[in-house]
C-alpha cells in the first residue's frame, strides 16, 4: 500500500520505518527541514535500539522516503497516518495544534478517497474534530474515513513492540476502512480489536493512566516498606504472581517520567473534570509521583548529611534505559532539588548527554560512570542502564570520597553492596 506518516518523532519514525519494512511504500513527512535532511543522510535524530538499521535498509531500497512537502504526501498516498506530538499545556490539557494543522493540510490537498489514521495520542472526540476540519477544507469533493489506531510502543523497545504487538486497536465507524487498516497489521499475527473511534481513543489514555497508577501504587507501598522494614522487591514479587495483578510495572523507584505517562494522565484528568467526573484517583497518582522525587532527596540526605557543598554523582539522566529522551525525566527535577539544597552535581548517561545539556544547564557532565564518582560524597542512580548494573563497584568505592549509594532504581543486590562497605539506600528496601 501507499502510506504517508505525518511527524518524524518517536512514533512517526518507528511507524513509518516498520511499515516500510513490511513492504509498503511510505512517505515520512515532517515540517522540520533539519530533521528531514538528517534522515536523508542516514542519520537518526533519536536513540532507539534497532531503528537505525530498519530506516537505512528501507531508505536504500526506496520504500521509505523523507519529505517536508506535506501536500505531496497527501496526494501520493492512500492511507495517511497522523503521528505528531500532543504535549501538555500548562493546565494539563493536550495541545492539539499540530494535529489540527495536519488535518487542515490533508483537507486542503485531498485529491481522492483516503483513509486518515490518528496515531497521535488524542483525547476522546478528536476523531470527530479531525473529520470536521477535513470536511470543511475539502469542500465535499472526495470521500474519506477517519480511523483511530493508538500506539503502544515503549521507548527503548519500540521496533520490537511494533513488530510484536500485544494487541492492535482500531476504532472506526466505517467497517471497510477499519478492515483496510487491519490488513496492514495482519502479517504481525497480532490480536486486532475493532471498536468505535471514541472507545479506541479512550483505550489509549486509560491504558497509560492505569500503568502510571501501578507505578505510583508500588512507590507508595515502598515508602511504607522503608518505615516497617519490609523489602518492596519481595512484596512486588509476591503480588505479581497473582494473575489478577501481574508483575509488570510493579518496580519501585524514583518515579515515572517520559513523553506519555505524565502527559496522558494529566490530559485524562482534564477531560474527566471537563465532563464533570472527579479524577480523585488520577490526581493522587500524579501527586505520589511528584512526592517520589522529593523522597530521593531525603534519601540522599540520610547518607550524605547536609548537602551544601557536597558533590553528588548521578548515574542516569534519560527517563528510562535504552533511550536518550529527557522529556519529563525524573533526573531533571531531582537534580534541581539537589542543587537548590546546595549540592554540586556530576552526571553521566550512556545516551542522553546531549539532550541533558539542554535540560540541565550548569551541571557538570562526566565522560563515563567512573569519572562521575571521582571524589563524590554520594552516588545517586536514576536510570536503570545495564552499564550501571555491571559496574565494578570495588573501583567505584575506591574513587569516591564517601562510599554511599542511593539506588533510585533498585538495580543492585542489597547484600553485595553492603558487603563491599557501601552505605546504601534503595527504594522500599531495608537499609
Amino acid at each position: 500500500m501507499k502510506l504517508s506518516v505525518f511527524g518524524a518523532g518517536y512514533v512517526g519514525l518507528v511507524t513509518g520505518a516498520c511499515f516500510a519494512d513490511l513492504g509498503h511504500r511510505v512517505i515520512l513527512a515532517d515540517i522540520d527541514r533539519r530533521k528531514v535532511e538528517m534522515l536523508r543522510k542516514g542519520r537518526i535524530p533519536i536513540f532507539e535500539p534497532g531503528l537505525d538499521e530498519v530506516v537505512k535498509r528501507n531508505a536504500k531500497q526506496g520504500r521509505l522516503l523523507f519529505s517536508t512537502e506535506q501536500p505531496r504526501a497527501v496526494r501520493e498516498s492512500d492511507i495517511l497516518f497522523i503521528a505528531v506530538g500532543t504535549p501538555s499545556l500548562p493546565n494539563g490539557e493536550a495541545d492539539l495544534s499540530q494535529v489540527k494543522t495536519v488535518a487542515k493540510t490533508i483537507g486542503a490537498n485531498l485529491d481522492g478517497d483516503k483513509i486518515i489514521v490518528n496515531k497521535s495520542t488524542v483525547p476522546v472526540g478528536m476523531g470527530d474534530l479531525v473529520a470536521s476540519i477535513i470536511r470543511e477544507q475539502k469542500g465535499g469533493r472526495h470521500r474519506f474515513s477517519v480511523v483511530s489506531n493508538p500506539e503502544f510502543l515503549r521507548e527503548g523497545n519500540a521496533v520490537h513492540d511494533f513488530m510484536n504487538p500485544d494487541r492492535v486497536v482500531i476504532g472506526a465507524s466505517d467497517p471497510k476502512a477499519a478492515e483496510t487498516v487491519a490488513q496492514l497489521f495482519r502479517p504481525l499475527n497480532a490480536r486486532i480489536t475493532m471498536t468505535d473511534v471514541r472507545s479506541a481513543e479512550m483505550i489509549k489514555y486509560a491504558s497509560n493512566a492505569f500503568l502510571a497508577c501501578k507505578i505510583s501504587f508500588i512507590n507508595e507501598i515502598a515508602a511504607l516498606c522503608d518505615r516497617v522494614g519490609a523489602d518492596v522487591n519481595e512484596v512486588a514479587s509476591g503480588m505479581g504472581q497473582d494473575k489478577r495483578i501481574g508483575a509488570a510495572f510493579l518496580s519501585a523507584g524514583a518515579g515515572f517520567g517520559g513523553s506519555c505517562f505524565p502527559k496522558d494522565t494529566l490530559a485524562l484528568i482534564h477531560v474527566s473534570e471537563r465532563e464533570g467526573v472527579e479524577a480523585r484517583l488520577l490526581r493522587s497518582v500524579v501527586q505520589v509521583n511528584a512526592d517520589q522525587r522529593k523522597r530521593m532527596i531525603e534519601k540522599v540526605k540520610e547518607v550524605v548529611g547536609p548537602l551544601e557543598g557536597r558533590l553528588i554523582a548521578v548515574w542516569g539522566l534519560a527517563f528510562k534505559a535504552n533511550t536518550d529522551d529527557m522529556r519529563e525525566a525524573v533526573s531533571v527535577d531531582v537534580i534541581e532539588l539537589l542543587r537548590a539544597a546546595g549540592a554540586r552535581i556530576r552526571a553521566y548517561d550512556p545516551a542522553a548527554m546531549a539532550n541533558a545539556r539542554k535540560s540541565l544547564p550548569g551541571v557538570a557532565f562526566a565522560k563515563d560512570p567512573y569519572d562521575a564518582v571521582k571524589d563524590a560524597d554520594g552516588l545517586l542512580i536514576l536510570t536503570e542502564w545495564n552499564e550501571f548494573k555491571e559496574a565494578d563497584l570495588g573501583r567505584v568505592k575506591s574513587l569516591m570520597r564517601k562510599p554511599a549509594i542511593i539506588d533510585g532504581r533498585n538495580i543492585f543486590d542489597l547484600k553485595t553492596v553492603k558487603a563491599l562497605g557501601f552505605t546504601y539506600r534503595g527504594v522500599g528496601r531495608s537499609a
